[in-house]
């Protein structure tokens, strides 16, 4: 029996005794009239009232008991729902004597009840419902944590995000401001001509990012298939089949480990968009952010953590090369020679696997994750990456070691990854095949996608393509520190036996 101690049981014996008097403790057919806060809104007119009370007025309200005080004869509760709290009064007159019993016997904090009656304003000035009817809607069985203390353990609060919502409001407020943000996100895309798509979850071959999969089996196929990494290349697929702008916001799953900006399912936004350069998505980018700036109405001078982020457009820009030298502070002459580089990363204590095996992009790219993404707070587009660490962007024209492609920063942590597409299948193939052989020390190369190949042998016309971190976007509008605190149910360590019991 999961309900064993000794408040769970005496809660399970009320329910008990509600049935024996006909109230079934999990009843249905309760109908909401008015939330909460359109009831302290609609009648806050009682307050300017001679006599402060609008006996006329008939209001039924329904709601989770988070605080309740008997003072014999009467009593005083307050009720939650998702708008906010109302405080309710009832009295052994206006209940009837023996339901007025039973009520204060059988119905406690934490059970969701149903009160009907009119607006008062009490003594202290606070718009109360006088309910002259109240019933049980749900029995809760087990107890809220103690008033007081509330719930504090980081990890309780996230195993158990149900009660996590039901005692810290701020912590429902972050994910209705996630549900706005998405929905806004989706908005502004619509609005700029893009078609929303959904593209499979379950891949035949990993593919559109570096990253270990999740594998799975599909019974009936008889084949292993993997959660989907990244959907890059089947809405590339999709570019080449003559959609021009399309996007989709769904999850992606990386078999990786877990930190403040990390969980292995996560959601995001990818769009690609034909006849287009990853000079156009900067742009876009931009406006996006001035759109959810707006609509949200948010200043554009944002605090997170000790920093004051000013989010006024347009953002820095700065080339790869250049950000390793003027901010992470590494000599020039270092940052062309391999050999220098994995010297200037051992007397720094950073060792590196495979270092002498790396091409020099790879080489650099350490350079970068020490030294410079870190001092990046303000949102700093950076461009002009090595061409070896990016497998599916564009070559530039005029130096072939680079790639058009661009990542934003914000924070010290990588928000969005954009570049312009490499559409020469014959380009793409060889470079495919340079992942597979890099598999030998880096087992997060991609994998080969014959079929993406074959598509881009068809002709796919010249497009720019992006990827933003939702959850990451979340935590910077809403000052969270970890992503697990804008993630309703992240990923947890299955607790030792003992601690289950």
């Amino acid at each position: 029996m999961i309900f064993e101690n000794q408040y769970e049981k005496q809660r399970i014996q009320k329910a008990n005794e509600l049935r024996e008097l006909g109230i079934n403790p999990y009843g249905h057919g309760f109908c909401k009239e008015i939330k909460n806060s359109q009831f302290l809104e609609k009648y806050a007119y009682v307050k300017e009232l001679e006599e402060k009370k609008d006996e006329k007025v008939c209001v039924k309200l329904n709601g989770r008991i988070k605080f309740l005080r008997h003072m014999g004869k009467a009593a005083f509760a307050k009720i939650e729902d998702e708008s906010g709290i109302v405080q309710i009064y009832f009295n052994q007159d206006s209940l009837g004597k023996e339901w007025f019993k039973k009520v204060k016997k059988l119905i406690e904090v934490g059970d969701i009840i149903e009160a009907a009656g009119y607006p008062f304003v009490t003594k202290t000035g606070e718009l109360t419902l006088f309910a002259n009817e109240l019933n049980l809607v749900t029995k809760a069985i087990v107890p809220l944590p103690e008033k007081y203390h509330g719930l504090q353990d980081k990890e309780l609060r996230y195993r158990q995000r149900y009660l996590d919502l039901i005692m810290n409001p701020d912590v429902k407020k972050v994910f209705v401001l996630r549900s706005r943000i998405v929905s806004l996100i989706r908005s502004f895309f619509e609005e700029h001509g893009f078609l929303e798509v959904e593209t499979p979850m379950m891949h035949p071959i990993p593919g559109g990012a570096n990253a270990k999969p999740f594998i799975t089996h599909h019974n009936a196929l008889g084949v292993d298939r993997y959660l989907r990494i990244a959907p890059e290349l089947y809405l590339k697929r999709l570019i080449v089949g003559g959609f021009e702008a399309v996007f989709e916001i769904n999850r992606n799953f990386r078999n990786e480990g877990m930190d403040a900006t990390h969980n292995p399912e996560f959601t995001m936004i990818e769009f690609y968009w034909a006849y287009h350069t990853y000079e156009d998505l900067i742009k876009l980018t931009e406006d996006l952010f001035d759109y959810l700036f707006e609509k949200l109405a948010l200043p554009k001078k944002l605090p997170y953590g000790e920093h004051i982020i000013d989010f006024s457009t347009p953002f820095n820009k700065i080339k790869y090369k250049d950000a390793l030298i003027e901010i992470g502070g590494v000599p020039e002459d270092v940052v062309e020679d391999k050999e220098k580089i994995i010297s200037y990363l051992k007397e720094r204590d950073i060792e590196v696997e495979f270092a002498h095996k790396l091409p020099l992009g790879a080489l650099q790219a350490e350079l970068f994750d020490n030294f410079v993404e870190e001092k990046l707070i303000n949102p700093t587009f950076i461009t002009h990456f090595p061409i070896e660490i990016s497998p599916l962007a564009r070559r530039s024209d005029e130096d072939p070691n680079i790639a058009e492609r661009f990542e934003l920063f914000i924070a010290g942590k990588e928000i969005a990854n954009g570049f312009n597409e490499l559409n020469d299948p014959l380009d793409q193939y060889e470079r495919f095949k340079a992942q597979v052989a890099a598999k030998e020390v880096d087992d997060e190369a991609m994998h080969m996608d014959e079929d993406f190949v074959r598509a881009l042998g068809y002709g796919m016309p010249p497009t720019a393509g992006e990827g933003i971190g939702i959850d990451r976007l979340v935590m910077l509008l809403t000052n969270q520190h970890t992503i697990r605190d804008v993630i309703l149910f992240p990923a947890m360590r299955p607790l030792p036996k003992e601690e289950k019991e």
